[in-house]
């Protein structure tokens, strides 16, 4: 951040794509690795991907709707918990807007995509949901540098008082 602007460079940023179709996940790293300059992590198990999300970075997850042992609003809901500033997309092969609609209100889902995709609308979707990540980083900054400014002041203004009391 310079003179109050947010710098939003999305280079290296982690990109978590959880699928159970491995051709989906290659299909999806090999255009993003060709594509862009994010760090691409890929998992065929839900509970792998949210093992990762404990304690690897996160910066957006893009997970598939109907996967076997937890479905993507299951995922996304545990993503939501373990990583709340990553952005969340739900990649479905189903025309379920009901499906859509109850993942915008349960997990907070930033955005959802149909299969198949249109590498475009892909990108630019990932590149939203990274400047809002970035930007929901950069205000969190910004309040803390506030905070600590408003203690200084406190503690300035309490000097003031004993020195006059």
């Amino acid at each position: 951040m310079i003179d109050g602007t947010v710098s939003f460079d999305p280079a290296g940023a982690t990109v978590v794509i959880v699928d159970d179709e491995e051709m989906v996940l290659g299909s999806l790293a090999a255009f993003l690795e060709l594509e862009t300059s994010y760090t691409i992590r890929t998992f065929t198990s839900p509970a792998e991907a949210v093992q990762y999300a404990g304690s690897g970075r996160v910066d957006v997850v893009v997970s598939d709707y109907l996967m076997p042992g937890m479905n993507g609003i299951e995922l996304l809901a545990e993503f939501g918990r373990l990583v709340p500033h990553a952005p969340r997309i739900l990649l479905t092969g189903y025309a379920d807007k009901e499906g859509a609609i109850k993942a915008i209100n349960e997990v907070g889902l930033f955005q959802f995509i149909e299969k198949p995709w249109d590498n475009d609308h892909l990108l630019m979707v990932l590149r939203n949901a990274l400047e809002k990540r970035f930007l929901f980083q950069a205000l969190q900054e910004k309040i803390a540098e506030i905070d600590r400014a408003q203690g200084r002041l406190s503690g300035l203004q309490e000097d003031i008082l004993r020195t006059f009391i």
